[in-house]
């Protein structure tokens, strides 16, 4: 077991990947969160700080904390985000910290004819992506040691929102959405906060692609995960954005983790949606 040495601060600790992150991680290092709307268990959990991205500067968080580690699991208001990472990136430059933050695989949306590996250049047709590759390109000009871009797929769980999504369309009658031409990886909590744990563990900076190495359509994926939930026989709605086979995959290629840490998507199927 590691030494509680390291301190880490995950801003977006109360949702569901920056908290997955959190309970991986608080055994092993002296770990903080944020979390906005007030839920008693965070309000009474001495480790998590309030913060309003909108109203608050982390700025004064970083200085109470001083961690070594910054794990950005936020969400919410995009010129807020922005704005709290340039804070961050200042902070970086003056103090011996790392930031590891949480891209997507919309960085690279505007391509959809292939999967995209990790230095391939990023373009986006969403505002979202656009958004991630503001926030990455404001991190690439720091030194390596500095900064980990971390760029996710679509990410599955118990407890995820797509499937707790999933579950309530088919208790409800309602049609389950599928794209039948999107080919895609993807990636459960338990999975990505191994990985963020083994990198933080190793003192690793740049850029990794933490998903499946393997791709799936995602008709054929969500079709699996319903059979695990259980026997029901719900309304498939498909829904074509275009004719032809679109990727919306990161794939690891030049920063590979160790075998026991890479996946298949069935083995995300097999052993984690319903874990």
């Amino acid at each position: 077991m590691e030494k509680k040495g390291k301190k880490i601060l995950i801003l977006g600790a109360s949702g569901f990947i920056g908290n997955a992150i959190y309970k991986e991680l608080c055994n092993y290092y002296d770990t903080y969160g944020t979390y906005c709307n007030a839920r008693r268990t965070f309000e009474h959990n001495g480790q998590f700080f309030r913060y309003d991205m909108e109203e608050d500067d982390i700025v004064r968080i970083l200085e109470s904390v001083q961690p070594q580690i910054i794990i950005s699991a936020v969400r919410g208001n995009f010129a807020a985000q922005i704005q709290a990472h340039q804070h961050m990136l200042e902070y970086l430059v003056k103090n011996p910290c790392r930031l590891y933050f949480l891209s997507s695989a919309n960085v690279f949306d505007a391509y959809s004819k292939y999967p995209s590996y990790e230095y391939d250049k990023t373009l986006s047709e969403s505002v979202y992506g656009r958004l991630k590759i503001k926030i990455e390109n404001m991190l690439l000009r720091l030194p390596k040691s500095k900064m980990a871009i971390l760029r996710v797929p679509m990410v599955f769980g118990n407890t995820s929102p797509r499937v707790k999504e999933i579950k309530r369309a088919i208790w409800n009658n309602e049609p389950v959405e599928v794209f039948p031409n999107l080919v895609m990886n993807v990636t459960n909590d338990d999975k990505l906060t191994q990985q963020i744990h083994y990198l933080i563990n190793r003192d690793k900076g740049g850029v990794y692609h933490l998903g499946s190495n393997d791709l799936v359509h995602h008709e054929d994926f969500i079709k699996e995960v319903v059979e695990r939930i259980g026997h029901f026989t719900p309304i498939y709605k498909r829904v074509f954005t275009t004719n032809e086979e679109r990727y919306l995959a990161v794939l690891p290629r030049d920063n590979q983790l160790p075998k026991n840490l890479q996946m298949g998507y069935q083995e995300i199927i097999d052993h984690h949606v319903m874990g």
